[in-house]
């Protein structure tokens, strides 16, 4: 027990719903105030700054980018610091200075350069808030509900996604500026409250006995096959002719890391494929989310003429599903398993991808057509739902196999937040490096073949899938 008094009301601060909803509210808040300005963006560069309208598709695309670009070198920092810290509450915050700062600067700048270093901001704050956010998810629920979790938490914080663009246009026709970041400020000043008033499962155990130690760290709760049979035996058939029949000495460092590992020990953990493939899912769900992102708005605009309320609005087509299928997608991956989620998730993108292009060949009138497209972004956004999962639950199942094969070599802590890091840095090149190719492919060769192109990388993914995501396939053994 810790000495001193306990913090005020630590029974409802530390209670699993509140900490699992202030990491919900900071990453509703991070994809909140990164969609309200995509819809704004071209009418902002075209009525504030005068960009010439050949190039507003290369400049929204480049501050999508910096934003994402931005988030790759600040997610391994961010999970490093988080690792070695007593409390994941203080970087946490610090995020939101970040993005506070962001918001500001969106607001009143009038340059280029201002709004890139704004989005820049943004993009720190991001890293901070998805490494340190998914890591204290896993510190309070464990491996067991993890695909559950985080399939609720992205269903909800979808509703940012969905909620932000439309709200971006609405907001911009009738208020201008002011209502659009007046509203951001707001949202800002709740998720502070709330990341301020968090106390950590692992804090809150000092003070109060009575809760279990594997509610305090991830480390001693069970892993997803442990925790049932039927998984076990189905993860043993998977997997018993790639591992040895301990299962545990396949995730043994036998050797004497180098300094860099000793400085980074979540390295250790990336000779395993699984790992590995794990991450290329978050880079590949970042990549088409970057792509509509990028070229959804613009798209409306060119095949419609729509105003931002109306560029704002598609995005529900594409948002909703995604809204009521997280958390059934993510129960089917804890009942499951992550190939089954991966390779169905990626495979149904690829002609939900190419159906794409049918509106622009404009075969329908008008009115039609604009069904026709919102119709065909809500099966993309049906897969959407399908991949948010896989890659997080994999990752997690992997990495705390080697801390439990390992005892004391990832440190106190284990190698948790390192490990979100890196999901961050995918992710967050693949919110780097999307953008951009979909600007220039859509510019080069059409929106129909940009789409064509991501269906073909969306084949290859669920391809590997099959062979490596939760081990080699039982077909195969």
């Amino acid at each position: 027990m810790a000495k001193g008094n306990p913090p005020w009301a630590l029974r409802w601060r530390s209670n699993t719903l509140f900490i699992l909803t202030t990491v919900a509210v900071g990453l509703f808040t991070d994809l909140f105030l990164y969609g309200l300005v995509v819809p704004v963006l071209p009418f902002m560069l075209r009525s504030r700054l005068s960009v010439p309208e050949d190039k507003i598709q290369s400049y929204v695309s480049g501050l999508l980018a910096a934003y994402a670009g931005a988030s790759v070198v600040s997610s391994i920092p961010a999970g490093w610091i988080a690792d070695r810290t007593n409390s994941r509450q203080l970087p946490f915050l610090s995020g939101l200075a970040a993005l506070l700062a962001a918001t500001i600067l969106l607001a009143i700048g009038k340059n280029i350069a201002v709004l890139v270093v704004a989005r820049i901001l943004q993009g720190v704050s991001a890293a901070v808030v998805w490494t340190i956010g998914l890591a204290m998810v896993l510190d309070t629920v464990g491996p067991k509900n993890l695909g559950k979790v985080i399939g609720s938490i992205f269903s909800f914080i979808s509703i940012g996604q969905l909620m932000a663009p439309v709200i971006g246009g609405v907001l911009y026709e009738k208020t201008g500026y002011t209502g659009v970041f007046g509203l951001g400020a707001g949202i800002l000043v709740l998720d502070f409250l709330m990341r301020l008033l968090v106390v950590e499962k692992k804090t809150a155990k000092k003070y109060n006995e009575s809760i279990p130690d594997n509610e305090a760290n991830p480390r001693d709760m069970g892993s997803r096959v442990d925790q049932n049979s039927d998984e076990a035996d189905h993860e043993a058939s998977e997997e018993d002719a790639l591992l040895p029949k301990k299962a545990d000495e396949a995730y043994k460092i036998h050797y004497e890391p180098n300094s860099l590992i000793h400085a980074l020990p979540i390295l250790a953990c990336f000779k395993s494929p699984r790992l590995l493939m794990s991450l290329g899912l978050a880079f590949v769900q970042a990549v088409l989310l970057a792509a509509y992102d990028a070229t959804i708005t613009t798209e409306a605009q060119s095949l419609f003429q729509f105003s931002p309320l109306q560029a704002g609005l598609i995005f529900i087509a594409l948002d909703v599903p995604y809204l009521l299928l997280g958390p059934v997608a993510g129960w089917a991956v804890d009942r499951y398993g992550t190939k089954l989620a991966a390779v169905i998730g990626f495979g149904w993108m690829v002609p939900a991808l190419i159906l794409l292009r049918i509106p622009a060949q404009e075969l329908l009138p008008k009115s039609q057509n604009i069904i026709l497209y919102s119709a065909i972004l809500a099966l993309n956004g049906v897969g959407l739902a399908i991949i948010g999962s896989p890659s997080v639950v994999e990752a997690s199942d992997v990495v705390q196999k080697y801390d439990k094969a390992n005892p004391g070599f990832f440190g106190k802590n284990g190698p948790y937040a390192q490990l979100y890091g890196f999901n961050s840095l995918f992710f967050c090149t693949g919110l780097t490096i999307g953008p951009v190719v979909a600007g220039s492919l859509k510019d080069s060769i059409g929106y129909g073949n940009m789409n064509l192109v991501f269906a073909v990388l969306s084949a290859i993914t669920a391809a590997l899938s099959f062979f490596i995501i939760g081990g080699k396939p039982k077909i195969l053994s």
